[in-house]
């Protein structure tokens, strides 16, 4: 059984940091990461993918402050977020997805941005 187990979710004060980590089990190799983040009424929406190659797409609204990595001798990625702002407020959730596009999901963490 495939499992993707996010972590590090939390509340931070605007302008703090955080880092996510997706664990992956039941599976040997992730094809391509990603991260995606839904706020209360809105649409899930991708921040972070990381593709195969080590290429990465972030939306306009994260890049220069999210970055996607990945350990794959922990069978692990992550996102690291800086500079966070009370709009980068949902729950975020880890996406895998194999050479077969089999698309695996995580349980989402919750991510608040307040003073």
């Amino acid at each position: 059984q495939v499992q993707l187990v996010e972590s590090g979710g939390g509340l931070v004060q605007p302008g703090g940091s955080l880092r996510l980590s997706c664990e992956y089990s039941g599976i040997s190799y992730i094809n391509s990461m990603s991260w995606y983040r839904q706020a209360p009424g809105k649409e899930r929406e991708l921040v972070a993918f990381l593709a195969k190659s080590g290429q990465t797409t972030y939306p306009d609204s994260v890049k220069g402050r999210f970055t996607i990595s990945r350990d794959y001798t922990k069978k692990t990625w992550y996102l690291q977020m800086n500079n966070l702002k009370p709009e980068d407020t949902a729950v975020y959730y880890c996406k895998g997805a194999t050479i077969n596009l089999v698309a695996y999901w995580g349980q989402g963490t919750q991510v608040t941005v307040a003073s």
